[in-house]
């Protein structure tokens, strides 16, 4: 038990900020390249990439807070951002910081449906698009969600040709002068809100900064990434995990974060090249086939893979990693609960998950704990740990003594079925939670495939096929495709949905 501090003592100081480390960094080397575009922004956008210092991106940040600021948005008032993976995504998280506003991380795929929905469930005051990605025009699609969001009172996009009434946004502005006032920064208070599918549906997962930065610290020192490291993400930022992988990594290392649009593999392997990386950020399916295709192994600089497992279930079957000079670290993800990381032996195999405390990086004596892997008496995996929200899930509170506490309900059940194994003692993930199905990192009830069938013609089917790669892929099955399609696109889903309806003729 800590002594009291002595009277007239300075208090001991709170935990850094997201923003204080970001601040510590513009100040250690303020020219040091911090963020680089994706090369081909220009197809993604229609804008031309860029790439800015830590002083540059200081500015920029400080530019759009304060035009947050200037809007009305009052501190601890939820800020919606769909943006692609450039540059404006991650200063426009660190601007909503810095400004005191939460971020709720909303996925690029979701359409008006879904985009309304996550809007009116966090209450957000404003939201944060870009005129096109990938030819879709997403600043519609932000204005018309806008319509049926009740809570909205601002619009903000980047690029050019926005529609009337959405507030242009710019990283090239000068910030204003004098600066306003930005809110004390407060590790401890909310800082994100991602969203999760539960089998009681979905689900808004609020998260405060310290919980972002032990995401991002497990990560970091699992995977043993050297300070001031070229990294190069081709993770979508719009969940923990991804979020953690990429920014919060990045700003821990003190390097180069450069951004991967998903995914165009020449493009990827040019700009490792180019930019001389050591670090890459994948999911963990592709960095299995990047290895087969013998791209990772034609870039001399790189030197550590991350690859996040959105099915961590496939981990333990997944092939040998065989590349002498780059050292993978799994990941696990498990929805948007918690990750931890294991970074993978001399034999390419993948580390025996044992349960209990996890410390990062795993087998050190003394190292930090990144969360706690417990098999419930259900035949599951939980976590716990500085990164679980716990208050956001149902926490088990029938653990038996033999597996966890019972005292302790401070953990969350993943749903993912689990065993020990006899021999070893690890613990081996076998199926994703029961009635939830994933497509990449999209999530959904496996109920909502019928209902989504029942709203187009009778006799249309759609399911869910296994995928290697994916988790699942989505097949449908209708007398008119084409029909199907432009359904489901009026109801607001994804293309996810609607591209199960694909023509499948084979061309002449």
């Amino acid at each position: 038990m800590s002594k009291p501090a002595p009277s007239g003592a300075t208090p001991a100081s709170p935990s850094p900020s997201i923003d204080d480390i970001f601040r510590r960094l513009v100040a250690r080397h303020p020219g040091f390249p911090a963020l680089i575009d994706p090369p081909d922004k220009r197809r993604i956008t229609g804008e031309a990439p860029s790439g800015l210092t830590y002083a540059e991106a200081d500015a920029a940040v400080s530019a759009l807070a304060a035009q947050f600021v200037a809007a009305g948005l009052p501190a601890s008032s939820v800020i919606a951002i769909q943006l692609p993976n450039t540059v404006e995504f991650m200063l426009t998280v660190l601007a909503a910081l810095r400004a005191g506003l939460v971020v709720a991380l909303v996925p690029q795929l979701w359409r008006q449906a879904e985009l309304s929905s996550a809007l009116n469930r966090t209450g957000a005051r404003a939201i944060v698009t870009t005129g096109t990605i990938d030819g879709v025009n997403h600043a519609d699609l932000a204005m018309n969600a806008a319509v049926e969001a009740f809570s909205i009172r601002h619009v903000f996009g980047f690029g050019s040709n926005l529609p009337e009434g959405m507030t242009p946004l710019d990283i090239s502005s000068a910030p204003s002068s004098p600066l306003p006032h930005f809110p004390a920064q407060d590790a401890r208070r909310v800082a994100a809100i991602s969203f999760d599918v539960t089998p009681d549906g979905p689900r808004a997962i609020p998260r405060t900064q310290l919980n972002l930065i032990a995401g991002g610290l497990a990560i970091f020192l699992e995977s043993g990434i050297d300070q001031g490291p070229m990294i190069l993400s081709a993770m979508q930022p719009s969940s923990f995990a991804g979020l953690s992988a990429s920014l919060v990594a990045w700003l821990l290392s003190g390097g180069t974060l450069a951004l991967h649009h998903p995914f165009d593999p020449e493009l990827l392997e040019q700009q490792l090249t180019d930019e001389s990386c050591a670090v890459l950020v994948v999911p963990g399916p592709l960095a299995m086939r990047l290895r087969e295709s013998g791209l990772l192994h034609r870039v001399s600089s790189l030197r550590h893979v991350v690859g996040l497992w959105r099915a961590p279930e496939q981990i333990a079957a997944s092939p040998e990693w065989s590349i002498d000079k780059v050292r993978l670290t799994d990941v696990y993800l498990f929805g948007e609960i918690g990750l931890f990381g294991a970074r993978r032996g001399s034999d390419g195999n993948p580390t025996p998950i044992q349960p209990g405390p996890r410390g990062a990086p795993q087998g050190i004596s003394g190292s930090s704990v990144a969360c706690d892997v417990i098999l419930t008496p259900h035949g599951t995996l939980a976590l716990r740990g500085p990164m679980v929200p716990v208050v956001a899930y149902k926490a088990l509170v029938n653990s038996t003594a033999a597996h966890a506490p019972s005292a302790m309900p401070d953990h969350v059940d993943t749903g993912y079925a689990a065993r020990r194994d006899r021999t070893s003692g690890a613990t081996c993930i076998t199926a994703p939670p029961s009635g939830i199905m994933a497509v990449g990192g999209y999530r959904f009830l496996a109920s909502d495939l019928q209902e989504w069938a029942k709203r187009l013609a009778q006799g249309a089917m759609l399911t869910a096929l296994p995928d290697r790669l994916c988790g699942y892929r989505l097949a449908g099955r209708a007398s008119d495709n084409a029909r199907a399609r432009d359904a489901l696109t009026i109801l607001g889903l994804n293309p996810l949905m609607v591209e199960a309806f694909r023509d499948r003729t084979p061309a002449a």
